[in-house]
This record gives structure tokens, C-alpha cells and sequence, in this order.
């Protein structure tokens, strides 16, 4: 179900807490959650994500991404998560299209090449074209 974007960040439709448990047996230190309360009836709350996933000695950050799409905070949150990570990182969303999408800008704010990005999202299932001119946007604002 965990879906490998970079060496760092693996992606993922919505979890249970029982993945948690496999989250940091690969090694994860860091869960995202980006999706926002109440989506659907069959959401984990982020809550209870939250206190399982510190229950188990992982960090937690939630930078819930509604359909309306993406805000430069939110990006800057993710390029931050991303950055402070000890260890690997599991974000998800609903089918962990945003969470792809959102690592993508995230990473293309810090300095990543769109095309390498939008190929490793392509290896793990995801198409990154729907973000790909904000990403350019985004890399070349960085000035890396």
C-alpha cells in the first residue's frame, strides 16, 4: 500500500492504525497527514493517527489539502516536514494523489528537478502533470 516517491518519502492511500505499526518497521519517523477532517464517513480521525503514531515513537504533522488545491503555506509546511524528517516519511491523503502532488511542489520549492520528480512519481504510480507548471514555477523561484 505504501507507495515509494524518493528515498526519503513514501506515499499512501489512507491508512488504519494498524499500518502504523508497519510504517515503523520500514523505518518511518514522520507521518503526514494530508487530508482534512470529515472527508468521508470511513476516515481515520486524524486524532486517533496522531496519538497512535506518537504512541509508537513517530512524529506526526497534519497539512490537510482540500480539493480546491494547493496554498503556498501549504507547501512550505510540507518543504519543512520534509526537511526537519528523522528518518523516512509516510504522507497520505484519500488515495495519495495529493500527498504525491503536494511532495512534488514541496520538493520543487527546495530546489528539485520537476522531470527527475515527476518521473519517481511516475515509478510509484502518480502523475505529477497537474501540478508540473507550478512546480517549474516553484524551482525556479528557488534558485537552485
Amino acid at each position: 500500500m505504501f507507495r515509494r516517491l524518493s528515498d526519503q518519502v513514501l506515499a499512501s492511500p489512507q491508512i488504519s492504525l494498524n499500518d502504523l505499526a508497519e510504517a515503523k518497521a520500514l523505518g518511518v519517523g514522520l507521518v503526514i497527514n494530508n487530508r482534512p477532517e470529515g472527508e468521508s464517513d470511513d476516515q481515520v480521525p486524524g486524532a486517533e493517527v496522531e496519538a497512535t503514531a506518537r504512541a509508537l515513537g513517530l512524529d506526526y504533522v497534519a497539512i490537510p489539502v482540500t480539493h480546491a488545491g494547493f496554498s503556498g503555506p501549504q507547501v512550505e509546511a510540507m518543504a519543512s516536514a520534509l526537511a526537519g524528517a528523522q528518518g523516512q516519511v509516510l504522507a497520505y491523503c484519500r488515495s495519495g494523489t495529493r500527498s504525491s502532488l503536494l511532495w512534488g511542489l514541496a520538493e520543487a520549492s527546495l530546489g528539485g528537478d520537476p522531470h527527475a520528480l515527476s518521473a519517481q512519481a511516475a515509478q510509484a504510480g502518480y502523475d505529477l502533470g497537474p501540478v508540473r507548471a507550478l512546480m517549474d514555477m516553484l524551482k525556479a523561484k528557488s534558485g537552485a
